[in-house]
């Protein structure tokens, strides 16, 4: 059997008056996203470990943030899509594993949604499904709360 695995990475500034999805759910905060979509940076990571994984390049080579076409749109769509691009391929996913790094707000309670979420997207068993969240101690840009990142790695195989 062909496996392949792919990681991404993506990060966003945060701002007052944003909103702030993540993993396919908005959670509330004083804060949210600056982005040119929906800013779900779980999302976003993920889709680039996706492609990645496949040898399709990245989310913004498939989306990008200069289309008035993906101006603020849902990241689920998205997601949608990649998840079609990687099939045409003969590929499926094995398994995903995500680590959010933020220092506020806390993720902890909203993390069973959003695998709940990302697995209904992705039509996965849910144990498929891994999400961590962590902080950084106060330090970096996601510990002085300006922006949160992600790292996401996935399995696929043929």
């Amino acid at each position: 059997m062909d496996y392949r695995v792919g990681h991404g990475y993506d990060v966003h500034r945060l701002a007052e008056g944003e909103s702030l999805w993540l993993g396919g759910i908005e959670i509330p905060h004083y804060k949210g996203t600056v982005a040119h979509s929906d800013g779900d940076v779980v999302i976003h990571a993920l889709c680039d470990a996706l492609l990645g994984a496949a040898k399709l390049r990245d989310i913004g080579t498939h989306f990008p943030d200069t289309s008035d076409e993906f101006k603020n749109i849902d990241s689920k769509l998205l997601l949608k899509k990649v998840v079609a691009l990687i099939q045409e391929k003969n590929y499926n996913i094995g398994n995903i594993d995500i680590t959010v790094l933020a220092q506020k707000p806390k993720l902890k309670e909203y993390i069973p949604k959003m695998e709940e979420t990302l697995a209904g997207i992705l039509n996965l068993d849910i144990d498929s499904i891994s999400i961590k969240a962590t902080t950084t101690e106060k330090l970096g840009f996601e510990g002085r709360e300006e922006g949160i990142s992600v790292h996401a790695v996935v399995l696929l195989k043929k």
